[in-house]
């Protein structure tokens, strides 16, 4: 195997997807510490804690105690590079999430053993299911009062429709949580709490040697060999095939908080991914192992840095080797360019760097001539991966600047903060932007645009509610743009454009939706911008 291939071959991609509160920030950290990529962690807990995660970067994100933006971080561990992508678990950036998920290779679902399968749980499922990737999943928070751990098996298949195979099992839970057992090694490991350490101090022993009973008592011995019995009898084969295609998910009991499981988990995983996926270009596959370089923008993140006023393309690397000031096509700018600067991000702190491989996360400067889902390849090369889709928003307001002489600052940050995905902006037709709607896919992101335009740009905001719910982008049969004259819309009905010029329509009801396509049978109202339809 050349160097290359070895450097590829070494490379793990995924993202971590749960409900808020599920300690997926404090797995992540955990993550970095074995890595040696961070010195001790830092536990998110809320406004009174002085330190904040070491992935929650935003002002905003420390406050609340939530991450509301994606961040990607990479670290090496025995001999992998591992790219990790710490998602927003609140419902309210669940596009942000959408896009992230584009870029990785496999997901690791964090699940509460208190709470089980949660709301946002499922919607992150069924985005890791359209993309066929697969899911590992680790149920935190047993060193606190957890169910039954057959139950929470079980309510992962019927919730998520997915198969379980226990690779660990718990002991106890609580303050009684004295380790785990791992099934492939048959050995039990004991854990004693070392919180802040690199790992938690683990000793192995035999499941059937009498020392056991003075380790984890007498009582907890007698019921982990009924209950490894069970398993062995009625759960799933296991299936590496299956789990590579998201059908079979590995389960995983530990701790985050007190480093229980973290380790193990970290190594089963490692051992069960693969290398860089794939990636479809429409009719073309193009591998990982492709020498010719290839990219597409995931994300756009503006102002990460406020002194430098600066925009930063997260790119992923699907192909090929990139090295720093080579020159590359942009498929959708129609030229090549020079990225400059590259950047590996750990959170807001980066580094610049030298090449990077096939599954690698990057972060170039952009001076505005990126959007999300644009392709980057070799010169002499035209293929398009397959577009990141545009979900509609579900909440809509009027915008406009309290202060009129900062229309040039409010319009500057309106449109930075829409091209990196977190808002979508309308206006009325032939109104230039005198008047902006904006649409996000939960409230919250009303409030990260208000304190963004307030801290970056020094504009204070009036918003306005508006009585629609739905979006729906417009097709017409000649490809021509629609006048509203010629549109039949009843009450509720409002046409729109988006900044790059496309037409849509907002809606106050789904009755409305119907309505208005009975009556304009020379309209196609579609669910998904940026070309994506299922």
């Amino acid at each position: 195997m050349s160097k290359y291939e070895a450097e590829i071959s070494r490379r793990r991609t995924f993202a971590i997807i749960s409900h808020p509160d599920a300690g997926k920030t404090t797995l992540t950290e955990k993550f970095l510490l074995y890595g040696g990529a961070i010195a001790q962690a830092g536990v998110v807990k809320g406004k009174k804690n002085a330190r904040a995660a070491t992935s929650d970067w935003m002002e905003i994100e420390k406050q609340r105690g939530i991450s509301v933006t994606s961040s990607v971080m990479q670290f090496q561990y025995e001999g992998f590079c591992i790219n990790i992508l710490d998602t927003p678990g609140h419902q309210d950036f669940s596009e942000d999430t959408y896009r992230t998920l584009m870029a990785a290779d496999s997901a690791v679902m964090v699940i509460d053993a208190a709470k089980g399968v949660e709301a946002q749980t499922r919607k992150l499922f069924k985005v890791c299911a359209m993309r066929d990737i697969p899911i590992f999943t680790f149920i935190n928070k047993m060193d606190r009062e957890a169910r039954d751990p057959f139950e929470l098996c079980e309510e992962l298949e019927h919730e998520l429709g997915i198969d379980t195979y226990a690779v660990n099992w718990p002991i106890g839970c609580g303050k009684e949580f004295k380790g785990v057992y791992d099934r492939q090694n048959r050995k039990v490991i004991h854990f004693t709490s070392n919180t802040n350490a690199r790992a938690a101090t683990a000793t192995e022993i035999e499941p059937d040697d009498p020392a056991l009973a003075g380790l984890i008592g007498a009582d907890k011995r007698e019921q982990l060999m009924g209950e490894i019995e069970l398993l062995d009898g009625a759960s799933c084969d296991f299936d590496l095939e299956r789990v590579r295609h998201g059908k079979l998910s590995p389960v995983f009991f530990g701790s985050a908080l007190t480093n229980f499981g973290v380790e193990p988990f970290l190594e089963e995983f490692l051992r069960m991914t693969t290398a860089p996926l794939p990636r479809k270009a429409g009719d073309e596959v193009i591998d990982s192992f492709d020498p010719d370089f290839s990219a597409f923008v995931f994300k756009i993140q503006a102002n990460m840095n406020k002194a430098h006023r600066d925009r930063i393309a997260f790119m992923r690397v699907v192909s090929g080797k990139f090295e720093a000031d080579r020159e590359v096509y942009h498929v959708q700018g129609k030229k090549k360019i020079r990225l400059s600067r590259p950047q590996q991000l750990m959170a807001a702190e980066r580094e610049i760097i030298e090449e990077a491989y096939a599954g690698d996360i990057i972060g170039v400067f952009d001076p505005g001539i990126f959007s999300i889902g644009d392709t980057l390849c070799t010169p002499g090369k035209k293929f398009r991966f397959d577009p990141i889709p545009t979900f509609a928003p579900e909440h809509f307001r009027r915008v406009r600047p309290l202060d009129t002489m900062k229309r040039k600052q409010f319009l500057k940050g309106m449109e930075q903060i829409a091209q990196e995905g977190a808002i979508q902006i309308f206006k009325t037709p032939y109104s230039g932007m005198e008047e902006v709607i904006v649409g996000v896919v939960g409230t919250l992101q009303f409030d990260v645009l208000e304190y963004r335009l307030k801290n970056e740009y020094n504009v204070d905001l009036y918003m306005e509610g508006l009585p629609y719910e739905y979006l729906r982008w417009i097709e017409t049969e000649d490809g021509e743009p629609v006048k509203e004259e010629d549109l039949i819309l009843g009450d509720g009905v409002k046409l729109v454009e988006d900044y790059k010029g496309n037409q849509l329509l907002l809606f106050a009801t789904q009755w409305a939706i119907n309505w208005t396509s009975e009556r304009n049978k020379n309209l196609t109202l579609l669910e998904f911008g940026g070309g994506w339809q299922k």
